[in-house]
This record gives structure tokens, C-alpha cells and sequence, in this order.
């Protein structure tokens, strides 16, 4: 660890970056979905649009090099950093150190992969800890598993801002109707609302992605009110989109038993068989559910 005076700019640009990445070997892979942030200003505009303060505790996923991790931490906020690599996650606590010293003692790393997260550990003091913000760049692919799971397992997480391929955000924002709708928007819609924000371009990256990225805003809300339980609401979902060009009554015969079956149940939830499941929300979804757990 070094102890020289910390930089005048302690967010890592990319000098930075490549050096840093020299010094661990790190060599970013396309498993992992590793394009790391070169550019302080596109972090500093991340934390801003998620409005991160000194009273926040941030969930953040795939730290990397700490890019994004700096810039939250300068907002005075908590950080609880989740990365799968242990090379970076080993690395992460010293490069805090090196730039923002007196912001170490607000950074816990955890070295896991997000998927397997199921509660945040215990703080330094023995307490439950509880993060009420997810600001993220997200591996491209893995992007919305982590999302979902994440949302899904951590729930006092009330509000969120992640980046991820501005193909994926489009699908997360999407709403019915729309031809991006699918699986992700629905299911997403179950934990929280989601708006499509600012693009990102590919040169604030190393290494330079061949695709675009994008900014997706999450403010956490009620499921809808039913007697369905998520996964039940999810299963008619996923069989909705399993042939998004047929109608609902084709697309759930397998879910419902038969096509018959099936178009009964969303007739009976004030709904048209022969619609496509691109044209519900979640709160059909969930009423469709309903039905099936009445014939039974």
C-alpha cells in the first residue's frame, strides 16, 4: 500500500485504469462481462442521477477497479461493493486507500458472485445491515438475473441506478405494448418502476465495448395486490412470452393444462384470450394467477 499523498483527482481516469490493471494482471474478460470506466466524469454523473448522499448505503455490483466505487464513496455514502473476482475485490480496499483515504472505513467488500447473495452480512459492529440504494455498472451478461435477484433478495433496497447494454435497458423500461416488452419488463414491474435515463457512450470504457450502454432509474413499489404468489405470477409470465406471437389462450394451454383451460382463465380475469401476452401488465398477470389457483 502506498503512502504518498493521495492524488488531486482521486477518481481513477485512464491512465489510471490501464496502470492499475497492469500492476494486479488483470486482463478484462468477456466472461465476466468486464469493460471498466475510464472517464470520472460519466461516474460523478452516475452518482448524481442516482442522488447518493452522505445518508445512503449503496449496494454496488461488480466494482472492478473502483471507478464507480470512488465516486460514490466522495458523496460521503456507505458502500457495500460486491465483486466476484478476487484479484479486484482484494485490490479495492487499497486503491480506496491510495485515493480516498479517509472513505475507507465506509467501504465493506464482499467477495461473492451477486447471484448467490441471499441477505447482506453482518456490519463491523455484529448489526444487520440494511442498503437502501443499488447504483451498479452490471455485467452485460448477466445484467438481468443480478437485477432481479438482487431486488428480489434485498429488500430494503428502495430506489436504484444501474448501467447496463442500452438494448437490455430499453427490455427493463419497456412497458406493454411496447415491442422491447418481454419477460424482464414484467417481471421487474413485480418490485419496482423503471425509466430508461441518459445513454452512455462506448469511449468512457476500457476496453471499448461494441456496444452502446445506458442509465436505468428503479424506484421500489407494492406488487400488485393478489392472492397469487410471485412465483405463481412469474410461471404464467414465462409461459406467456415462451411464444410471444401467439395468443394468450395458445401460449398458456401448457401452463393451464389446455388450450380451453387456459383461455377460460384469462376470460376470467376481464381479460381477452385472443390478445398476446406483450399487451398485459403485471397486475393481469397476477389476476390470470388468481384464476388458476381458484380451478384448482
Amino acid at each position: 500500500m502506498s503512502h504518498a499523498a493521495p492524488p488531486t483527482e482521486p477518481l481513477l481516469g485512464p491512465a489510471d485504469v490501464r496502470a492499475l490493471a497492469g500492476t494486479l494482471g488483470v486482463r478484462p474478460t468477456k466472461t465476466l462481462g468486464q469493460n471498466f470506466v475510464i472517464d470520472p466524469g460519466t461516474v460523478r454523473k452516475i452518482v448524481r442521477t442516482a442522488g447518493v448522499t452522505d445518508a445512503d448505503t449503496v449496494v454496488e455490483v461488480g466494482p472492478g477497479l473502483g471507478s464507480l466505487t470512488l465516486a460514490l464513496l466522495e458523496t460521503g455514502a456507505r458502500v457495500i461493493a460486491i465483486e466476484i473476482d478476487p484479484v479486484l475485490a482484494g485490490a479495492l480496499p487499497g486503491t480506496v486507500a491510495d485515493r480516498l483515504p479517509e472513505a475507507g472505513e465506509r467501504l465493506e467488500v464482499i467477495t461473492a458472485d451477486a447471484m448467490t447473495i441471499t441477505e447482506l452480512p453482518p456490519g463491523h459492529d455484529g448489526r444487520p445491515q440494511r442498503a437502501s440504494t443499488l447504483v451498479a455498472n452490471l455485467p452485460y451478461n448477466v445484467a438481468v438475473p443480478v437485477l432481479l435477484t438482487l431486488v428480489e433478495r434485498l429488500p430494503s433496497l428502495r430506489r436504484g441506478l444501474v448501467m447496463v447494454q442500452a438494448e437490455v435497458a430499453d427490455r427493463l423500461a419497456a412497458g406493454p405494448g411496447s415491442r422491447t416488452y418481454g419477460v424482464p419488463s414484467a417481471k421487474l414491474a413485480w418490485y419496482a418502476s423503471a425509466q430508461r435515463s441518459a445513454t452512455v457512450g462506448r469511449s468512457v470504457f476500457w476496453p471499448v465495448p461494441n456496444v452502446d450502454s445506458a442509465l436505468v432509474r428503479l424506484e421500489r413499489r407494492d406488487p400488485p395486490p393478489t392472492s397469487a404468489t410471485r412465483e405463481e405470477v412469474f410461471a404464467v409470465v414465462d409461459a406467456a412470452f415462451s411464444q410471444r406471437r401467439k395468443t394468450l389462450r395458445s401460449a398458456l394451454a401448457g401452463w393451464a393444462g389446455s388450450a380451453a383451460a387456459a383461455g377460460a382463465a384469462v376470460a376470467a380475469a376481464g381479460l381477452d384470450p385472443t390478445v398476446r401476452g406483450e399487451r398485459l401488465d403485471i397486475a393481469d398477470f397476477a389476476r390470470i394467477a388468481e384464476q388458476r389457483q381458484e380451478a384448482r
